[in-house]
């Protein structure tokens, strides 16, 4: 594809977590648009395969496994090649500081994207954000860092790309509230009865889009959407109160901006992750898209209601968390990561996943203005008390 260098910088990527859902989907983005983009590092945890895979093809200048066991496994296979290849967190914390990256894409999951992303920003680094949960854990420090060293983050999840684009041209309009969209999920209508039972196999059919295990079992849930509506509250520097959730199942509206005036903005578009991932790296130009295209016509039937809290607890103890501000939301965020995983291996429901994560809220110390170590020591401490309880739980059953 040809572009005008005039309107569009070449930039140098480096995607962290390029073997997940979003890292997989950036390299194909990429792969469309080598005249303007270009990887310049991966990194993977585990999926070695998968990385050296990426690497043959991309030729990136350095590649770094996290799991140190796979470190001879991936060296020896891009031995051949002019790539460096490194391991372990530390790694990761240095990389994305190189002179020669331009833009950082954290595609890494959970928890495990902080401490790389705060590197990042440190070293002057714009950031396209799709784990949501950097924003979650430690939102004030990271935004006041940005702001601090003039970096931009660009927002990576389709709900906040959406308000992204809404916002573009209009930034000094005040805005009055922000509307998150969801698809509710496969279990939208159904309460909290019926949800005793369920399987992580019916939890991970989600109905309009593909993402890895974690980010579906959340969206099932509705603590994706929770965990949304603390990032838009650092994102855009909103109240919670301005920052409602209407339930779309649809999936084409992927959010809404109402302005002072009453006027509302909306961005629409299939459920389809490359749009708001190639925005991200190229804002601020829009380039040419190879995706499928949306025949608005065939648009007749858009329905929106609002989330049942009641039975979907976690979105309300999001909205908890996010008022109680200080280190409530690094808690939320960690025991839900530990809740999902013993779902996952059938340690417990999906009922209890909730009834865990309130667990937790109600039991970690509470402190109300948190540095980087108080994150990083209740991120620590939830997960110990979390297991614990998780034990506790299933020597009595």
């Amino acid at each position: 594809m040809k572009y005008s260098q005039e309107t569009v910088i070449r930039k140098r990527v480096a995607i962290l977590g390029s073997t997940g859902s979003i890292g997989t989907q950036a390299l194909q983005v990429i792969r469309e648009h080598k005249s303007i983009l270009e990887v310049e590092v991966l990194t993977a945890y585990n999926n070695a395969e998968l990385l050296i895979i990426q690497a043959v093809e991309f030729r990136p200048n350095v590649v770094i496994i996290g799991n140190d066991s796979h470190y001879e496994k991936v060296r020896s296979a891009l031995s051949v090649f002019d790539i460096k290849v490194y391991s372990g967190h530390k790694a990761l914390e240095w990389v994305v500081q190189m002179d020669t990256v331009d833009i950082v894409l954290t595609a890494m999951m959970g928890y495990s994207g902080l401490l790389p992303t705060i590197k990042a920003i440190e070293a002057g680094k714009p950031i396209a954000l799709a784990n949501k949960e950097t924003l979650v854990v430690a939102g004030d420090l990271i935004t006041q860092l940005a702001k601090e060293k003039g970096v931009n983050i660009y927002p990576v999840d389709s709900e906040h790309s959406a308000i992204f684009q809404c916002l573009v041209g209009e930034f000094h309009n005040p805005v009055e509230k922000i509307i998150l969209t969801a698809s509710g999920g496969p279990f939208r209508g159904k309460k909290r009865e019926e949800l005793i039972n369920i399987t992580k196999e019916q939890a991970l059919k989600h109905p309009k889009w593909e993402m890895g295990a974690k980010i579906t079992i959340d969206s099932a849930s509705l603590m994706n959407k929770g965990l949304e509506v603390i990032e838009a509250r650092w994102l855009f520097n909103l109240k919670p109160k301005q920052i409602e959730v209407w339930v779309h199942p649809q999936s084409i509206v992927h959010s809404m901006v109402q302005f002072e005036d009453g006027s509302v903005k909306a961005q629409m578009g299939l459920p389809d992750m490359k749009l708001p991932i190639q925005y991200a790296l190229s804002y601020p130009s829009r380039v040419t898209s190879l995706n499928p295209r949306m025949d608005i016509a065939s648009c007749t039937n858009l329905n929106f209601e609002l989330p049942d809290i009641e039975t979907f607890r976690n979105l309300g103890l999001a909205y908890e968390a996010l008022n109680s501000g200080g280190n409530m939301a690094c808690i939320l965020n960690a025991a839900n990561e530990i809740a999902v995983s013993a779902f996952l291996e059938d340690k417990i429901g999906f009922l209890q996943m909730t009834d865990l994560i309130e667990f937790c809220m109600g039991n970690i110390s509470f402190i109300r203005s948190p540095v980087l170590d108080d994150y990083i020591q209740t991120d620590t401490e939830t997960r110990k008390i979390a297991k614990e309880r998780i034990n506790s739980l299933i020597l009595h059953n």
